[in-house]
């Protein structure tokens, strides 16, 4: 019965967490058009940040509550998930060309945040608050650095609901996203404990792939309709705020220390982020790689369900 419980617990605590976070972009996707901010900005700025909420949540909730591995494992695992599976299941339905500037400047810029937090990790385990900063400090750069180089338009999609609406349902969207964080710790803790796993067994599976679902649907839909940059961009774009932000919060409310297995999983993400980046520069991201990408989770998945 406390095996149902918990799972439920999840359960309803992931629909809280996609529900909420689609709340959130869509309504204040509305106020940022509503205020004449142009569409280049939203993407930039809202629509990453929105699909990447159910990890914030999550990850601070965890801290928080004390559980570092969870808060480590969720974003380590969301951010192997995202790049192997979303983007490997994306070119399996569409092939995907990676923009340029995403080769050049954002993919590397998620190889460098992904070095860091190797390095920081390296010999204490430990997710300081100074070293917490500095990963925020990367992530203010890197945002100016992607809004200054945006190319800007002048054009202003016009938006028909009234602000008191989009208020209103941004705040319910928000309040949604809080408890299923809540809710999804608590459940996921408490199956640890009953499973016998440790909390970042649970983090790199159970919770990482359910908080990537809004990554998922969105790179899926985008590739069936062959908009390559929003595929690739929403995979790039969320991994590089769930290290440097997401962490970096978690990190600055409650320094962060964890076992030595997830060093070793931050060091996978960065080896295979790497690979991947040096595949896709010389070839299209297509559907034998895809399925390469889908069988390298799938091993990784394996080797740390048996370690």
């Amino acid at each position: 019965m406390e095996y149902i419980y918990s799972i439920l617990m999840i359960v309803v605590g992931f629909i809280f967490l996609v529900k909420g976070a689609d709340a959130f972009v869509d309504n204040a996707s509305g106020i940022a058009k509503k205020l004449g901010i142009s569409p280049v900005i939203i993407g930039l700025t809202i629509v990453a940040f929105g699909t990447s909420l159910p990890e914030l949540a999550v990850s601070v909730t965890a801290a928080l509550a004390g559980s570092n591995a969870i808060a480590v494992g969720n974003v380590v695992g969301s951010n192997v998930f995202n790049l192997l599976v979303v983007a490997g299941g994306s070119a399996c339905i569409f092939p995907l060309v990676c923009d340029r500037i995403l080769l050049k400047r954002d993919w590397p810029l998620s190889l460098l945040a992904e070095f860091l937090l190797v390095v920081f990790l390296f010999g204490d385990q430990c997710i300081s608050r100074s070293e917490a900063l500095i990963l925020l400090c990367f992530f203010a750069l890197t945002l100016l650095m992607q809004l200054k180089n945006s190319k800007q338009e002048d054009r202003v999609i016009p938006e028909e609901r009234s602000m008191v609406r989009l208020l209103l349902f941004l705040v319910i969207g928000i309040a949604a996203i809080a408890i299923g964080g809540q809710v999804t710790v608590e459940g996921a803790t408490s199956l640890a404990r009953l499973l016998g796993w440790s909390e970042t067994l649970i983090g790199l599976t159970i919770v990482a792939v359910g908080t990537s679902l809004p990554e998922l649907v969105t790179s899926i839909v985008a590739a069936r309709k062959g908009e390559n940059d929003i595929a690739m961009g929403n995979v790039i774009g969320s991994n590089l705020f769930n290290v440097l932000c997401i962490l970096g919060v978690s990190a600055v409310l409650r320094p962060i220390t964890v076992e030595m297995t997830a060093f070793y999983d931050t060091l996978f993400l960065l080896v295979v982020t790497f690979i991947y980046w040096l595949i896709c520069r010389k070839h299209t991201l297509n559907r034998s790689i895809g399925l390469l990408m889908i069988c390298t989770y799938a091993g990784y998945m394996a080797y740390i369900l048996l370690r």
